[in-house]
């Protein structure tokens, strides 16, 4: 029988499980320049449940589809925890949080806390695994439904623990047992629980009719078959693999992950304590945020090649000459990026000193901004369904990217939403009007805060000027505008248990 020191591990460990309990953090490392003040390492991995999506999707045959979807469903990289049985019964009542040690296979220590409070007499404990403030080795315990399973890092499949000061014998399978709290499905499907009702997750529910609305995008790619919403619905089952696979990873990735950025800056914004420095809680839910945007794979200075919507703004800016500080380039990162990274840095810092009311107004911009590359995105694709040869592919994706915007379009204008969606559906071989598709969009843009500039024109880098008809609109920056009078009004800076494991 193993025996640990309980008080030196507990002290070991109460910096460790700082940044897991919402306390601020020294120094964290950055995430595509940002910096964290808390950790927020694990919700930054949640893109490599993405990629590991994405990487069978494109093996396009039922068996890497069914992969996918366990992937989606149950993850493996985000949240991970353990399901030990106990042989013994626990002989008195366990409190969340409470410290975990034991060993891994090779004998090197495990460290984690009690996901939920766990009654006397119970046989099966749920373990969280410690996380560290560095993003490549956050956690060393990565199974649930990984196509590749790390195991270096979780208990052994036997042996004992000390829980609180307890040392009780488990036993437990390392490749069955080791869960995700945190998956891309159920970013959808917890999301009326735990996402407060606000005028942006209103539309969305009122247009399609439900909460779940990301979630029933995907299963219906999964499923190969009609989406049953209020609003454009569409038949998927006539797609194959290449318009199903569109529809999955860009669903997950831009129409579920998208939702949950804005779930986390309200999540802050609720934690605001106006006029207080109190207000840890608040940046850590503001941090993750910035993470579920972002992800690891972008790196810390953002060069890298990520899965999320900061690689989607990249990917457009180059497509509609939105690129650099003056959106007037193919290269270089997104002027987009620039002033979300920009208001995320400011909503930081307005939370720190308790200016509640300024982190209102970068929020309000972060999700203007957050509006372009969904409309860039499906107007490239109404374009090459317009003017190319009919691709399944481009049409699928014309498809999810509406997805994502199509319910504040709505919103704004119930006729330019109609239009737009009657251009985009799926099945239709190359019927989407591009200028059609422009001209309904532009009615909207003032009601989104964004202008015709921001959004750009349809870029050919081959000839080095716009397609025809597709160029920009006139007019001023309005959203680099408001950005400056919320920097100058702003007077700072330019301008539940399960609620703290997500």
């Amino acid at each position: 029988m193993v025996s640990f020191n309980v008080a030196a591990s507990a002290l070991t460990l109460m910096a460790t499980f700082a940044g897991a309990q919402g306390a601020r953090q020294l120094s964290s490392e950055p995430i595509a320049g940002y910096e964290p003040k808390c950790q927020v390492t694990d919700q930054n991995a949640l893109d490599l449940d993405q990629e590991s999506l994405e990487l069978q999707l494109a093996l396009s045959n039922d068996d890497a589809f069914a992969a996918a979807n366990k992937i989606y469903g149950e993850g493996g990289f985000s949240g991970s925890y353990a399901i030990v049985t106990l042989t013994t019964p626990l002989p008195s009542s366990v409190s969340e949080g409470t410290v975990v040690m034991g060993l891994a296979a090779d004998g090197n220590q495990v460290a984690g806390e009690v996901l939920e409070t766990t009654s006397a007499g119970a046989t099966v404990l749920q373990v969280r695994y410690q996380t560290t403030d560095s993003q490549k080795n956050y956690v060393n315990c990565q199974v649930g439904a990984a196509t590749v399973a790390n195991t270096e890092g979780c208990y052994a499949p036997t042996g004992t623990l000390d829980v609180g000061g307890t040392e009780i014998a488990y036993s437990y399978d390392p490749l069955t047992a080791n869960k995700n709290t945190r998956t891309l499905k159920g970013l959808s499907t917890n999301l009326q629980a735990m996402m407060k009702s606000t005028p942006t997750l209103q539309a969305f529910v009122d247009y399609y009719g439900m909460y779940d609305y990301g979630d029933e995008w995907v299963n219906a790619g999964f499923e190969a078959r009609n989406t049953k919403f209020r609003n454009f619905n569409n038949d998927l089952s006539l797609y194959s693999y290449d318009g199903w696979g569109q529809v999955i990873k860009k669903g997950t990735a831009y129409v579920i992950v998208w939702m949950w950025v804005l779930r986390e800056m309200e999540e802050a914004l609720s934690k605001c304590i106006s006029g207080s420095s109190a207000n840890d809680d608040a940046v850590c839910s503001w941090d993750s945020a910035v993470a579920f945007y972002t992800g690891t794979l972008e790196g810390t200075d953002g060069s890298g090649s990520g899965k999320f919507p900061y690689a989607l703004a990249d990917k457009r800016c180059g497509n509609f000459k939105t690129c650099g500080d003056m959106a007037d380039s193919t290269t270089g990162g997104s002027w987009v990026n620039l002033n979300i990274f920009d208001n995320f840095r400011q909503g930081q810092a307005n939370l720190s000193i308790g200016n509640c009311d300024a982190v209102r107004g970068n929020m309000a911009t972060i999700e203007s901004l957050m509006y372009i590359p969904l409309i860039q995105g499906t107007l490239r694709y109404a374009w090459k369904t317009d003017n190319e040869a009919y691709s399944e592919k481009a049409e699928a994706e014309g498809v999810i990217f509406y997805a994502g915007i199509a319910p504040m379009i709505h919103k704004c204008d119930p006729e330019a939403a109609k239009t737009i969606a009657d251009m985009m559906q799926a099945g239709q071989a190359g019927t989407a009007q591009y200028t059609v598709v422009l001209e309904a969009f532009e009615k909207t843009y003032e009601c989104l805060g964004i202008d015709g500039p921001s959004v750009g024109g349809y870029y050919d880098a081959a000839t080095g000027m716009y397609f025809p008809g597709a160029e920009p609109m006139e007019g001023k920056m309005k959203a680099a505008s408001s950005m400056l009078s919320l920097a100058a009004g702003a007077g700072v800076v330019v301008a539940s248990t399960l609620a703290m494991l997500w």
